[in-house]
C-alpha cells in the first residue's frame, strides 16, 4: 500500500492517477469529501490531514509526504507517526533548501528534510524548482484582461510542470532497494540544460538520494506571461509593479496568506540578483523522458486562465 498525501493537490493528484494506472494499490489522504474529490475509483480515498495520519497508515509500505505548513513544528511526530509503519518515505520539500537555504522556506524545508533522514525508513528527498502551477496566481488578473502585474518580471525561473514531479515521485516509491545509496543526485549546468545530472540517478533505487528537478527552460515572470497567452490565443503582457505595490496587492488578495507576502517577495529579491537557475536533467534521467516544458503545461491547463 503507498500513501499519498495532499492527494487532491497540484502534485498528489497526479501521482495518485499514475499509481493507480500502473496498478499499484493506492490510499489517497485529502481534506475533501472522497465522493467529491475526483480521485480514480480504484485508490482508497481517506479523509483527514496530517493531524489524523495515524489513522490511516496501516498497511502502509511507503508514503509521499506533502509538507503544507510554513513551519516544521508538526514535523517530528507525523513523521515519526509514518516512520512506524512505513518502509520509505518520499518527501515533497523544496529547491530553497540548496539554492536559498537562509531564506523562510528554504530554512523550513530543511527542518522536515531533517526529520525524515532521522526518521528511520529508507527515504528520497525531491528539491523541485519553481511550480508552473504557481502562475495560476494570475488567473483572475488573465480572466480580467490581458494585461498581469506584478513585481520582479524579470526573475529567471526553471518552470516544472507538476506531471514530472509526480512521475518522479512514482519511481522513488517503487523502485527496488538498492544494496548502496548515493547522498545527492544533482548535477547541474547553470543556465542550460543537457547537463550531466550525475550518473548515481541512474541506480535501480533512489534510498538516501536529494534529487534536485527542474523543467527545461529558464524562463522570466514576463516570458511566462507571453507563453500563456500563446496557449491561450491571445496577447497578453506583463506590467511591472514596484515591491510596495506588488505587497498592497498581495495583501489585498483574500486567497493570499498576508504572512508570505513579504517571503514571497524575498525570494524573487534573492533570485532577481543571483545567478540564474541551474538546470538538471534529473527529470528524463528517473522517467525516461524529457521534463515537459512550460508551453506544455500552458496548453494543458489553457481551460484554468477561461
Amino acid at each position: 500500500m503507498i500513501l499519498v498525501t495532499g492527494a487532491t493537490g497540484n502534485v498528489g493528484r497526479p501521482l495518485v492517477h499514475q499509481l493507480v494506472e500502473a496498478g499499484l494499490p493506492v490510499r489517497a489522504l485529502t481534506r475533501r469529501d472522497p465522493a467529491t474529490a475526483g480521485l480514480p475509483r480504484a485508490a482508497e480515498v481517506v479523509r483527514g490531514d496530517l493531524e489524523t495520519i495515524g489513522d490511516c497508515l496501516d498497511g502502509v509500505e511507503s508514503a509521499f509526504l506533502v509538507w503544507p505548513f510554513h513551519t516544521a513544528d508538526a514535523a517530528p511526530a507525523v513523521v515519526k507517526a509514518i516512520g512506524r509503519h512505513a518502509r520509505r518515505i518520499v518527501l515533497l520539500s523544496s529547491g530553497a533548501v540548496r539554492d536559498q537555504p537562509d531564506s523562510f522556506v528554504g530554512r523550513s524545508h530543511q527542518e522536515v528534510e531533517q526529520c525524515v533522514e532521522q526518521a528511520g525508513p529508507a527515504w528520497t528527498i525531491l528539491r523541485p524548482s519553481t511550480f508552473a502551477a504557481n502562475v495560476l496566481w494570475w488567473a483572475g488578473q488573465i480572466r480580467a484582461g490581458n494585461v498581469v502585474r506584478g513585481a520582479y518580471g524579470a526573475v529567471p525561473m526553471a518552470m516544472l510542470h507538476e506531471r514530472d514531479i509526480a512521475a518522479v515521485a512514482a519511481r522513488a516509491l517503487t523502485a527496488p532497494d538498492p544494496a548502496g545509496t548515493a547522498p545527492d543526485r544533482a548535477g547541474a549546468s547553470p543556465g542550460r540544460a543537457g547537463a550531466s545530472p550525475g550518473r548515481a540517478v541512474a541506480s535501480p533505487g533512489y534510498d538516501g538520494a536529494r534529487l534536485v528537478l527542474t523543467g527545461p527552460q529558464v524562463l522570466t515572470q514576463a516570458e511566462q506571461v507571453r507563453i500563456i497567452g500563446e496557449a491561450l490565443g491571445r496577447p497578453l503582457r506583463w506590467q511591472e509593479l514596484t515591491r510596495a505595490e506588488e505587497r498592497r496587492r498581495l495583501l489585498a488578495d483574500g486567497s493570499f496568506p498576508d504572512s508570505f507576502a513579504d517571503a514571497l517577495l524575498d525570494g524573487y529579491a534573492r533570485m532577481f540578483d543571483g545567478p540564474p537557475p541551474a538546470l538538471t536533467t534529473t527529470v528524463e534521467e528517473v522517467t525516461g523522458r524529457p521534463a515537459r516544458t512550460f508551453a506544455q503545461w500552458a496548453r494543458d491547463h489553457a481551460a484554468d486562465f477561461a
